[in-house]
């Protein structure tokens, strides 16, 4: 007995005739008349860019079986297009139904889909855990929420890559405290006020900084001012009391060359 649900496909590929099948045998038979007679039919798509997106995935850490999940698809379909059928003696698969293609050209390499032991930039993860302690988060607290020893804590944010489980454990705590008060939530003032100046001392961006298309972007920088890659935003940073950071600074340089008196001028 086949586990394909009744459908087209199995009216197809299992031969099944039941009403369910049957019906939908005659819309797929209706629509595609009516996409021929439009002139929009395009049964096939080209497999190469599917072929070069799942292998894209895979760089990333994904599997075939998490890329099969998230499109919605069967793992062999992958397969086909990757490698062919060696059983059949066929080779990769020159053309895919468009349904397909879409489907897998949709999925992205998020750290939902990522195997939790996958190894990713820390980039997002020292920003939120930086952020915290610039809020007043003393780092003990923030490693006890995460169930971590201060020392593995530590080790986690100065590391050239962190876990996928990690960064979503951090993402998760980001979200649960950026706005909340360490006060009320068992942080001394002694406590806040040395986490504060520790991430001062340290030039770390607070949680106003980033937002979340940036955040996580291992070439972004963070936004002190409200105008910073700017001009403005490098006479902002004196006034705030905060060092000019380096978008500041080049779009300062970039302007006094542009207003640079020349020497035909003089």
């Amino acid at each position: 007995m086949s586990a394909r649900p009744h459908g087209y496909a199995r009216y197809r590929l299992d031969g099944c005739r039941c009403y369910t099948c049957a019906a939908a045998r005659s819309r797929y038979d209706e629509n595609r008349t009516k996409a021929i007679t439009a002139g929009t039919w395009q049964p096939f798509a080209d497999a190469e860019p599917v072929r070069a997106h799942i292998r894209a995935l895979q760089d990333c850490g994904m599997g075939l079986r998490a890329i099969a999940a998230s499109a919605g698809v069967d793992r062999k379909r992958l397969q086909a297009v990757l490698n062919g059928r060696p059983e059949r003696g066929t080779g990769p698969q020159e053309k895919v139904r468009p349904d397909f293609a879409t489907a897998v050209l949709a999925v992205e390499p998020t750290l939902e889909n990522l195997a939790p032991s996958t190894l990713i930039n820390p980039a997002g993860t020292r920003r939120r855990i930086h952020a915290l302690v610039a809020a007043g988060w003393p780092q003990q607290h923030l490693a006890d929420r995460l169930g971590m020893t201060p020392s593995n804590f530590g080790a986690m944010v100065n590391r050239e890559h962190v876990l996928v489980r990690r960064a979503l454990a951090v993402r998760a705590l980001y979200d649960e405290l950026w706005r909340a008060d360490p006060a009320k939530h068992g942080a001394t003032p002694a406590g806040i006020t040395r986490a504060r100046k520790h991430a001062a001392a340290n030039n770390w961006a607070p949680v106003g900084a980033w937002d979340d298309d940036s955040i996580d972007d291992p070439a972004a920088y963070p936004d002190w001012t409200g105008h910073c890659g700017t001009h403005a935003g490098a006479y902002a940073h004196p006034r705030l009391g905060i060092p000019v950071c380096q978008p500041c600074r080049d779009a300062r340089n970039a302007y006094r060359r542009e207003h640079r008196p020349s020497r035909a001028a003089a």
